[in-house]
């Protein structure tokens, strides 16, 4: 019998997770109904952990391995420039079209004056939202979130395993960066068997990451169950214009913007890269974390998109740290609507304001579920927008499943990078 394949099995059981999980909603005072949750919960949690188990040896080793291999600092330096281009291109892209939609649609308007409504539902939000929700934005952590020098810190932590051990990438990855940058100082023969280690030890991560992967289903129907049970329909109404005004921008993005950029800078199909990538893309909109997908996302951009090792080791590390289309975009327009729903407006200049915002916030956003919900109280702190802690607690209802959507976006934008620069390298893609 002929085995399903990864992305089929995969999406088996995201619809078996959604049909399941909204019927649940008819047993809620079913005595097995707890325990059945708490299987899921399990499941879903232990998937998750496993792939994170991998991300710190498996970033290490394939930005040591991928610099290593290179031509020396001038070769860091082409690719570099290359691929943070690309980033900033498309991040800047999201962010604008964020705000153009934001502004078209005005979710947070009604017959052109504030939405009462929805005020109310940001006066009503601190005695609605769960614990999980309060204690991430509690007063000591909304102190943090006003400081943006953080963001900078954490690019040279004071103790690297530390930094590992709490999964801050973007120290990890400025230490890898200039690990890979040294060995390439000095004398060949004297670094080989270093290049080696971390060649080697990139090899045995990628077969972890293929083992892990077969348990995907299982893991991703645990999270989805959950998800679809806790996901509330009242609160989903009253915010369905922003939530709706998030995935049109989120959609438009992906299927538009992208795939013209695909299309036009390197003369790549998008219908083969969407092929490609369709694996990662499912896992990245289960597990909500760009972090946690990135085993995955370097394995179908080499095995099913054709791109080096050399090439996906280097710009796909960088891209889960530092390149978050989908987060800057759904900040701007979170923030936005924040602002027509307080009845603040803003005007051209204060709106630059929080794209550039945006834009900064993104890069030192950890790519784990609803980390961008502290990026946005920064910018609304910063913004003067009143309201900012009621209003992040009412939109932390319905942002596990844009939560969802914009992890895929990520993910999907770092692809097209990896593919972009494979391309300008001369690198044969899609079995050309």
């Amino acid at each position: 019998m002929k085995k399903i394949a990864a992305h089929w099995q995969i999406i088996i059981a995201l619809i078996a997770a959604v049909i399941i999980g909204s019927l649940l909603k008819k047993f809620d005072d079913a005595p097995w109904l707890q325990s059945f949750l708490k299987i899921c919960d399990l499941l879903g949690d232990l998937f998750l952990q496993a792939l994170k188990m991998i991300i710190v040896p498996l970033v290490v080793s394939s930005i040591i391995a991928g610099l290593a291999s290179l031509a020396g600092f001038d070769g860091f330096k082409r690719m570099g420039l290359k691929t943070l281009g690309f980033y900033l291109l498309t991040t800047l892209s999201a962010v604008v079209l964020g705000l153009l939609i934001v502004n078209t649609i005005q979710p947070g308007l009604k017959d052109g004056k504030p939405n009462a409504e929805l005020r109310q539902v940001f006066d009503e939000a601190p005695a609605q939202a769960d614990d999980s929700a309060k204690e991430k934005f509690a007063p000591d952590r909304q102190a943090k979130a006003k400081d943006w020098t953080a963001i900078f810190k954490r690019m040279l932590p004071s103790n690297i395993i530390k930094a590992g051990a709490e999964g801050q990438l973007l120290g990890l990855l400025v230490f890898s960066l200039m690990f890979g940058i040294a060995m390439t100082q000095f004398p060949p023969d004297q670094m080989q068997p270093m290049r080696d280690f971390f060649q080697t030890l990139n090899d045995v991560m990628i077969r972890i990451t293929q083992w892990i992967m077969v348990c995907a289903p299982l893991g991703i129907f645990g999270m989805i169950t959950v998800t679809v049970y806790k996901s509330g329909a009242e609160v989903f109404q009253q915010l369905a214009p922003y939530f709706f005004t998030v995935l049109i921008a989120l959609a438009l993005h992906m299927f538009l913007v992208l795939p013209l950029l695909l299309k036009l800078v390197a003369g790549i199909n998008p219908i083969n890269h969407f092929k490609a990538m369709k694996t990662a893309l499912l896992t990245a909109f289960s597990t909500s974390s760009s972090s946690a997908t990135l085993p995955v996302t370097m394995r179908c951009v080499q095995d099913n998109a054709g791109v080096s090792k050399k090439t996906a080791s280097f710009t796909l590390p960088l891209g889960a740290t530092v390149n978050m289309d989908g987060t800057a975009l759904y900040e701007c327009i979170a923030v936005i609507f924040v602002a027509q729903v307080m009845g603040l407006e803003m005007a051209f200049a204060a709106q630059m304001l929080v794209v550039i915002s945006a834009l900064l916030t993104s890069i030192g956003v950890a790519g784990v579920p609803s980390a961008s919900m502290v990026a946005i109280l920064i910018i609304m702190n910063n913004s003067g927008i009143p309201g900012a802690d009621n209003a992040i607690l009412a939109l932390f209802a319905v942002d596990r499943l844009l939560d969802m959507s914009r992890t895929a976006v990520n993910v999907f934008g770092d692809s097209c990078a990896a593919v972009v620069i494979a391309k300008s390298e001369g690198e044969t893609l899609y079995q050309e």
